[in-house]
């Protein structure tokens, strides 16, 4: 019994060093450091001037990660893996962990994921990742409708422009793809339009129909799902705050409603006490 008393006591203590405030605010500096310290590393002149310190400290840094991660490991328990960011932490402090030499030196460009780990202790990010998360049913039939769009002006494009164009329109891969640059807006009017309307001088009323329908209509619909989805959860967030206080208060006028039931009992109990 003491054993375990003093377990649950050490737990505890332990959950509430995990879950402080100033817990989460130094992993959050050493996120941002650790992301400062990866950056440095690129630079040949500053490895040769301060290589050694600056991997010391990145050592130091994934020390403090695994560590934390077993910390939560100890405190949860099976609960651990129940929280999807938890999860998250552990696959990218797991991926730092891989050895980077040999064959698998390529894997060193993958401990940059660290810097990732600010979407997980940053509430704000969190909030964003489940909101886009929450969109992506919506997203999903707005991509089906873009494909099929590209897919339509792709084969036209192509029976149009092939002939003349075949490295922008030579088959549909091809012309997607100039589509796709035409979409983005890069370099799509004196890259290629005009380009193109010097022997098809008709040519901008197949393209700025395109413009029209995918960039300023189907790329909106985007930010619109994304925009409802972030006001949702927003919404989603304040009812659950508010349901939190309303059983707050619910609960502190059961417990006032108790403690004026108990006075009243002590009450009855004197005045029966001076009636003897």
């Amino acid at each position: 019994m003491n054993d375990n008393g003093n377990t649950t006591t050490l737990t505890g203590k332990l959950q509430a060093v995990v879950e402080s405030s100033v817990f989460q605010r130094s992993i959050t500096a050493l996120i941002v450091v650790n992301a400062i310290t990866l950056g440095l590393e690129t630079s040949a002149d500053v490895m040769a001037a301060v290589g050694g310190a600056l991997t010391l400290l990145d050592r130091a840094v994934l020390v403090v990660f695994v560590a934390e991660l077993l910390l939560k490991i100890v405190v949860y328990r099976t609960r651990f893996h129940r929280d999807p960011w938890n999860l998250f932490d552990f696959l990218v402090v797991s991926i730092a962990l891989i050895p980077a030499t040999g064959s698998l030196s390529v894997l060193r460009a993958l401990r940059v994921l660290r810097v990732l780990r600010l979407v997980s202790t940053v509430p704000s990010m969190r909030r964003v990742i489940g909101a886009l998360l929450h969109a992506i049913p919506g997203m999903g039939s707005i991509i089906a409708l873009l494909a099929l769009v590209f897919y339509v002006f792709s084969v036209m494009a192509t029976n149009l422009f092939g002939g003349a164009y075949p490295e922008w329109f030579g088959n549909v891969g091809a012309s997607a793809f100039t589509l796709f640059q035409i979409m983005t807006l890069e370099s799509w009017s004196m890259g290629v339009v005009r380009p193109l309307m010097e022997v098809f001088p008709h040519a901008w009323l197949f393209f700025v129909p395109f413009i029209l329908l995918t960039t300023f209509t189907v790329l909106n619909l985007f930010i619109g799902i994304v925009v409802d989805a972030m006001q949702s959860q927003h919404a989603t967030e304040n009812e659950a705050e508010r349901a939190a206080e309303q059983a707050q208060v619910a609960q502190g006028q059961s417990d006032r409603t108790e403690i004026l039931t108990e006075l009243r009992a002590l009450r009855a109990e004197v005045a029966a006490l001076r009636d003897r």
